[in-house]
């Protein structure tokens, strides 16, 4: 199921009196009322009856239809059935006033479990609400307001302090505080300057700002996020899939063991009206009504309440599969790290000097697009370095890069490149472990004869990370385990700053995937965290994939199961903790439902409730698991 909301599309929730639903079983309720009334002030009973019969058709009329072609057309017996054929055989009996009171309590029922179901659902799409209708647009030399729906991609738009933003986009001029609470759930506004991503429906805050859009309305974060949930919310959970099952073949089994307790006992000589009653009490009390709907309402509000804190679940089995989880495995660049590398050190050797090892390391990274290339760049730029793209310039996967700077062939990359071409590396490697002690990953800079100089390269830790994998333990996680690409050194270095039990250096992306599975085998169930895109094929193996910091980023919203909006590893724990929570609510539903229906069937077949008793237990506790199902709502 699509969004296909728009910025002109009214959002607020459809009012209870134009649900025919409800209107159809207050109707019904009108009439039971005025009867039973009419029974105390003198009212014929051939009146009375023709109230409470009119009653039955109005209320029943929804989902006595629906009935009827589950029957025919899927050849099912369903809860409808068993409740149409309670008040049918009710009514035959001359229980007119039970059934009509069968009629009028399943009917309302039926109508408040779709209209909470909505409810659930309309609270994420409310969130479309706070995008804004019109945008003020600079073309040329003019500002102009149009509509947000005609904004296209490369288009300026002006926001002014306590506007929400149009769409996705970057900015270009201005410095504000952005509150970004509504896409990625933080609850601290954003700084925000010339370069820094800004997504839709965010509010700015005290300062104006011109941003450049990135992203079409129809395309930018705040759709995609509401397409998604919509479609989470559509989608089942393992539990919810098993209970259906087992609804399509307890209904048939229900039916069928009240028909024998009508008929069997008079068979031998028993009051065949008094089991005839009995017979159709059992088929009120054992209809599965809250069983069935105890499991698919939590998650339709877990999943709704999720996505408005920006956590985006896509679907009601990934957030079961996270409540079960006794591992997480972390990548550490972006994950455990903010994935910005600075060059922390720079040691010289062979005579050279500090600038003339950033010169060349310079001029052989201009080409190149790894992270630790940005980090030696942005340091060069720093100090004033310049210098042109090394000739003949050759990627070499998994090791570095080589070059030709001033005419001689120079190389850079890790110690293993160096050592693979012979040069001698017993002077330098004290320098390169003492570094990497500290957790810094070391590149090699010199010739096919020489190395010319080390620098060390570090990605700042996160300053939430080592409390939120103290967090994860709290919560229930048994153990915490790093998957990198870094040396083992370094790797180690983070670890212990976090709290990690368990460390795998040196991976592939093949590798990782590898780990995942060997982790699930030993230890049960695995969450892998990653960014999304490097990660993804140990995301897709992990028993639930979590991407981090996944606002406006396509490949991480597509290919996790579960998407940290924003780029806080304090939401991991969070959402584990979620997850239990909503797996707690389920199963406390699913232990009322089994109590009420156990105690309803003994109570029935023992001749103890009469139909109106069985009736208004079997709907309370209906409105019970609804009530506890919304619990998911509160954040």
């Amino acid at each position: 199921m699509g969004c296909t909301c728009t910025a002109d599309a009214p959002m607020a929730m459809p009012r209870p009196w134009r649900n025919a639903k409800v209107v159809t079983s207050a109707c019904s309720g009108l009439l039971l009322l005025v009867g039973f009334v009419g029974g105390y002030i003198g009212l014929r009973a051939e009146f009375q009856t023709i109230l409470y019969v009119t009653a039955v058709l109005v209320g029943g009329y929804y989902f006595g239809r629906e009935a009827l072609e589950e029957l025919v057309k899927e050849r099912e017996i369903g809860i409808e059935l068993l409740m149409s054929t309670a008040a049918i055989v009710a009514g035959v009996m001359g229980q007119w006033p039970e059934a009509a009171t069968l009629v009028f309590l399943y009917s309302i029922s039926e109508a408040a479990e779709g209209y909470t179901a909505e409810r659930a659902r309309h609270a994420i799409r409310a969130l479309m609400d706070l995008a804004p209708k019109t945008a003020l647009v600079r073309r040329g030399d003019q500002e102009t307001r149009i509509p947000v729906e005609q904004i296209r991609v490369g288009d300026i738009f002006i926001v002014l302090p306590g506007e929400s933003l149009a769409t996705d986009g970057e900015v270009i001029d201005g410095h504000s505080s952005v509150n970004q609470a509504p896409v990625t759930g933080e609850s601290v506004p954003v700084e925000k300057l010339p370069g820094s991503q800004v997504f839709a429906a965010t509010i700015n805050g005290e300062g104006a700002l011109t941003v450049r859009a990135t992203k079409a309305f129809a395309d930018n974060t705040l759709s995609r996020i509401i397409h998604l949930v919509e479609a989470a919310q559509a989608s089942k959970g393992r539990s919810q899939r098993f209970i259906e099952r087992f609804g399509r073949r307890y209904s048939p089994a229900v039916l069928g063991i009240g028909i024998l307790i009508g008929l069997l006992p008079p068979l031998f000589g028993l009051p065949w009206e008094d089991w005839v009653t009995r017979a159709t009490v059992f088929i009120v009390a054992a209809a599965p009504c809250a069983l069935v709907i105890s499991i698919p309402i939590t998650l339709v509000a877990a999943i709704g309440t999720a996505g408005r804190n920006g956590l985006l679940i896509k679907g009601g089995v990934h957030l079961e599969n996270l409540a079960k989880v006794r591992v997480v495995a972390l990548d550490k660049t972006g994950t455990l790290t903010l994935g910005r590398p600075q060059v922390t050190d720079v040691v010289a050797l062979d005579g050279r000097s500090e600038h003339e090892v950033l010169a060349a390391a310079t001029a052989l990274e201009l080409r190149s697009q790894h992270p630790l290339a940005q980090a030696v760049l942005e340091r060069a730029r720093s100090d004033g370095i310049s210098a042109g793209p090394a000739a003949d310039f050759q990627s070499l996967t998994g090791a570095g890069a080589k070059g030709s700077v001033d005419g001689v062939e120079h190389f850079i990359g890790n110690p293993r490149l160096f050592g693979d071409l012979a040069v001698p590396l017993g002077a330098v490697m004290p320098h390169v472990e003492a570094l990497q002690r500290e957790g810094k990953t070391v590149v090699l800079v010199g010739t096919a004869q020489a190395i010319h100089g080390l620098i060390a390269i570090a990605d700042p830790l996160r300053p939430e990370a080592a409390q939120a994998i103290a967090e994860l333990k709290r919560v229930g996680i048994e153990r915490v385990v790093m998957l990198t690409g870094d040396n083992p050194l370094a790797a180690e270095a983070i670890a212990r700053q976090v709290g990690v039990d368990e460390v795998f250096a040196e991976l592939s992306p093949e590798d990782k995937t590898r780990k995942v599975a060997e982790l699930e085998a030993r230890y049960g169930k695995v969450v892998m965290v990653g960014d999304g895109v490097n990660d993804a094929p140990a995301l897709a193996a992990a028993h639930v994939g979590v991407a981090m910091g996944a606002a406006g980023t396509d490949v991480a919203l597509e290919t996790a199961d579960v998407a940290l909006m924003s780029d806080n590893l304090a939401r991991l724990p969070y959402l584990i903790k979620f997850s239990q929570r909503t797996w707690g609510v389920i199963q406390q539903n699913l232990a009322l439902s089994a109590i009420v229906i156990g105690t309803l069937i003994v109570g029935a077949v023992g001749g103890y409730f009469t139909l109106p008793i069985a009736v208004l237990a079997h709907e309370v506790s209906e409105f019970v698991v609804i009530a506890s199902g919304l619990r998911m709502l509160r954040a």
